[in-house]
């Protein structure tokens, strides 16, 4: 059949909704994904590794808190989506979306390992007429030069017997205002057709779609987006680091710098960064850059400072207990939130991950509050993590403690409770503007 006869079929049944879409990884980017699809009247078949994913879908359950478990039981009770761990379907999609973790290696290298696998799995399965986009975030050039070589071994041509295209994800979880269906979704092919195809499909389920030159250019705008976000963390988390020697109030200055209405964009200093995006995404660009002989100072340079900011949120712990006549040493510490960002359950990469261990390491006793972690989870980096649950806020948990530290600001918690019963707290998000004897700011 002639290449535009097959494309024809393909965008015809997308047009008509008739198109079974497959999404691979059904994690933070894919399940909401999948929902948009199916709420739209598409047939979505979602895979996935992980067993206990796949039982609580079959149950109608959701295990993303940020996500409506009522929109998502209505549509695995229809039918609308299945989910399988059964990797022989992947050729009964038409349109295969790949939602896999891209993490870092020990070096800060790329892991490609998730991709390679996924694109393995699809090509011993690959047939004429599909479409494959990647959603990973990854380097630029990972479509083309990665995936595409991958899936022409099989002996099918791109653009002519199957079609790929790259479009990032963009989630923001927990953000009440944006949400898969309306953040612009950006769409590169490695071809003509193949960007045509995919994006008729995102344009069934997302309010708008932003066409770009090819899949190259569409990697990069999505490191961008992370690089800037990245480098401006770094910078405001660095002068956090300065004020605080200069006895200057660093959200004192972001108020008041944030009242210019031109020229001035807001970013708040934390803990450190975290989530599967920001620590990461900048090393795949950096990586990429080494190969073409360019140096991202600039980018490491953000990394680097981001990176201290637990040993500084421990230092800081450190000088106020010493100025009370306390070491770490012994001192119980109450820990509020796991997560790495306020209001989800999202712990991929979390500030606390890294604090905890070093608290225990220099002989802390260690318990914490989070209203959306009942336990801790294991990481890649915390494979064994420690046997703990998530304590009651109570005035007595609080007043036993020799120390607060607050590391996740959770809409819910009682923070009028804390500053009433704690010895001392340190708060690293800026919830207590108003000067208090017993808060540090870190």
């Amino acid at each position: 059949m002639p290449e535009s006869g097959q494309k024809q079929i393909l965008l015809s049944k997308i047009q008509a909704g008739q198109a079974v879409i497959g999404i691979i990884g059904l994690g933070y980017v894919g399940l909401p994904l999948a929902l948009a699809f199916a709420e739209k009247g598409f047939r979505v078949l979602g895979f996935d590794v992980d067993l206990k994913k796949i039982e609580a879908l079959d149950r109608g359950d959701c295990y993303i808190s940020h996500m409506d478990p009522v929109r998502v039981g209505r549509v695995v009770q229809a039918k609308q989506i299945v989910a399988t761990a059964d990797f022989s379907r992947l050729g009964e999609p038409d349109t295969l979306l790949i939602c896999v973790p891209t993490p870092l290696t020990p070096q800060r290298d790329p892991d490609m390992s998730y991709i390679i696998n996924t694109t393995e799995q699809i090509q011993s399965r690959l047939r004429v007429g599909q479409l494959i986009v990647l959603e990973s975030t990854t380097y630029p050039g990972t479509t083309e030069e990665l995936v595409r070589k991958m899936l022409e071994k099989t002996g099918l041509v791109c653009g002519r017997d199957f079609y790929l295209a790259f479009s990032p994800e963009r989630e923001d979880p927990g953000n009440a205002q944006f949400f898969t269906t309306n953040i612009p979704k950006i769409v590169g092919g490695v071809d003509q057709d193949s960007g045509d195809l995919a994006q008729a499909m995102y344009d069934q389920a997302i309010h708008k779609t932003v066409r770009v030159l090819n899949a190259r250019t569409a990697e990069a705008a999505k490191l961008t987006e992370n690089i800037f976000r990245a480098v401006n963390i770094a910078l405001v988390n660095e002068l956090k680091i300065i004020y605080e020697r200069m006895d200057i109030d660093i959200w004192d200055v972001l108020d008041a710098a944030s009242t210019k209405p031109f020229g001035f964009m807001r970013f708040n200093p934390g803990p450190g960064w975290g989530g599967h995006c920001i620590p990461l995404d900048p090393f795949y660009l950096s990586w990429k850059a080494r190969e073409c002989g360019v140096d991202t100072k600039f980018i490491e340079l953000a990394g680097e400072v981001n990176r201290r900011m637990p040993e500084y949120m421990v230092h800081r712990l450190q000088q106020a207990l010493n100025d009370r006549g306390k070491s770490i040493k012994g001192s119980k510490l109450l820990i509020i939130g796991l997560a790495y960002k306020k209001d989800i359950n999202d712990t991929r990469e979390s500030p606390a991950y890294q604090i905890i261990p070093r608290l225990i390491d220099l002989g802390a006793e260690i318990a914490y509050h989070d209203p959306f972690v009942p336990t801790v989870l294991r990481t890649r980096h915390w494979p064994e993590p420690l046997a703990l649950a998530s304590q009651p806020l109570t005035s007595e948990t609080i007043a036993s403690q020799d120390a607060v530290l607050i590391i996740t600001d959770h809409s819910s918690v009682d923070y009028e409770l804390i500053a009433k019963h704690a010895k001392l707290i340190i708060d690293s998000r800026g919830v207590y503007r108003k000067p208090l004897a017993n808060v540090i700011k870190a």
